[in-house]
């Protein structure tokens, strides 16, 4: 029986890591390269640990590592064991109802394009199958931590260390989508009658959401590099907001992007007046590169709100919130509790699987990669000067020519199939701008997508007459 268990030995050249991590890495080579096949015994633990020479704790380290990364399995009484590989997901059955939604695009939702890769999509459902399985069904059975436990919030901070690399777990905490975390930020710190400035143009869900609590809200002007830092002071003397909302990268609608020296200035006026800054960062990481965010420039006063609905999945609504210190953010898990209680801990799991082993990376890439390639699309599709985009987003905020007003627009696309929203429903007051939101990453497909960015450069080359539009 002990001769079964010395076959195998980790090979340790690598010096530079914890003996636990080479010996995990070693079991990870040798299944790729077939010299550990699956459902392979490996030797017990105090075995290895004697012909190695190490103690038995740094051999427990290793095993736990391989079952953590799905290399081994565990089974009581009998061993441990090189895991079979998981059978690729069979191929999706056409739904029904399929070809009506590739005849009517709904642009309604701003979501991120479907990742043009099978072999990505066969990786995503095994790891969420592995996190399902780590999840210990005792959590299911009780009410969640409200916040989310310690492992959650340490993969939220490892996924914000991009944008903030000096957070710290006690001030992060998890909420079920991005509206769920203004509404615990709002609430907190504002009360119904309290004022709160906005951009111009802003994103419709935080004006639900004021207009629940009683708050009013005062656009601040904008121009093409998002907020204007000295409309914002006027707006701040005059109106004392308890708070200012604002999205600096990657503005919806308008795809504005801040640049450094407009976020300095920004923070600047809202350290002069102390006014409290929720910076929706949602699209923050779609860029590759860019600007840091205003948590980084006025940590604190800024609540930043950044989850992975916009740049991983709109089915994961997980949403990380990075408090001004740890003391507001057990405010804002007091308020969690009162309004929405917690994560559920399945989604809570699959995240914090997702970003551990670097599915939420390989998704982010994909939607980037294919959001790069539907711009490309629209620049050579429709005309010049005739919308505003960021290279790297999927969204385009589309000018409309004299002929046309936004209404009309609208219902001739919705003739062809295709549902965008017009620009009053951003609006914080009027007049509106005769403008549209057009999502790229609603269609399907890239065909589908240059058949929609055709539709759109015929609509924009007609007037409404010819268009013969009726309303």
């Amino acid at each position: 029986m002990h001769a079964e268990h010395t076959a195998w030995l980790p090979r340790l050249a690598d010096k530079d890591k914890p003996v636990y991590l080479a010996i995990a890495d070693a079991i990870a080579d040798d299944i790729r390269d077939g010299r550990l096949a699956p459902g392979r015994r490996l030797p017990p633990q105090r075995v290895l640990a004697e012909q190695l020479g190490l103690d038995l704790t740094t051999v427990t380290r290793a095993y736990s590592e391989a079952r953590r990364r799905g290399l081994l399995d565990g089974r009581v009484g009998q061993g441990t064991f090189v895991r079979p590989p998981e059978p690729a997901p069979a191929p999706l059955p056409m739904e029904i109802g399929d070809a009506v939604r590739r005849a009517f695009v709904d642009m309604t939702m701003n979501q991120p394009p479907l990742p043009n890769a099978p072999e990505l999509l066969a990786h995503v459902h095994q790891s969420m199958a592995r996190a399902i399985a780590r999840t210990d069904p005792r959590s299911i059975l009780r009410y969640p931590e409200v916040g989310a436990g310690l492992k959650d919030r340490e993969a939220g901070v490892q996924w914000l260390s991009r944008r903030l690399p000096d957070l710290t777990t006690e001030r992060v905490l998890l909420c079920p989508g991005t509206q769920s975390a203004l509404m615990c930020v709002l609430s907190t710190i504002a009360a119904a009658g309290d004022t709160v400035c906005a951009e111009a143009l802003t994103y419709p869900g935080f004006k639900a959401l004021a207009r629940q609590l009683g708050l009013r809200i005062v656009g601040v002007a904008m121009d093409e590099h998002g907020l204007d830092p000295d409309g914002l002071r006027a707006a701040f003397s005059e109106h004392r907001p308890k708070a200012l909302y604002c999205t600096p990268t990657l503005h919806n609608p308008t795809t504005a992007t801040m640049p450094l020296e407009r976020r300095q200035a920004i923070a600047a006026v809202a350290r002069e007046h102390g006014v409290p800054v929720i910076e929706d960062d949602i699209y923050g990481v779609l860029p590759e590169a860019g600007p840091p965010p205003i948590a980084a420039l006025l940590p604190e006063l800024t609540y930043h709100v950044a989850g992975l609905a916009k740049c991983v999945s709109p089915g994961l609504r997980v949403t990380y919130v990075a408090a001004p210190d740890a003391r507001q953010a057990l405010r804002l898990i007091a308020a969690q509790r009162a309004t929405m209680l917690a994560m559920p801990p399945v989604l809570a799991a699959i995240a914090t699987q997702w970003i551990g082993d670097g599915t939420a990376d390989r998704l982010l890439l994909a939607v980037r990669s294919e959001a790069v390639i539907r711009q490309r699309m629209a620049q050579q599709t429709l005309p010049p000067g005739s919308f505003a985009a960021h290279p790297e987003g999927f969204h385009l905020w589309l000018f409309l020519p004299a002929a046309w007003t936004r209404g009309e627009f609208a219902t001739h696309l919705r003739t062809r199939g295709i549902s965008t929203i017009v620009s009053d429903t951003f609006a914080v007051a009027e007049p509106a701008p005769e403008a549209l939101r057009i999502c790229l990453g609603a269609p399907d497909s890239q065909d589908d997508t240059q058949r929609v960015l055709d539709l759109l450069a015929d609509a924009l080359d007609q007037s409404p007459a010819l268009a013969g539009v009726v309303v």
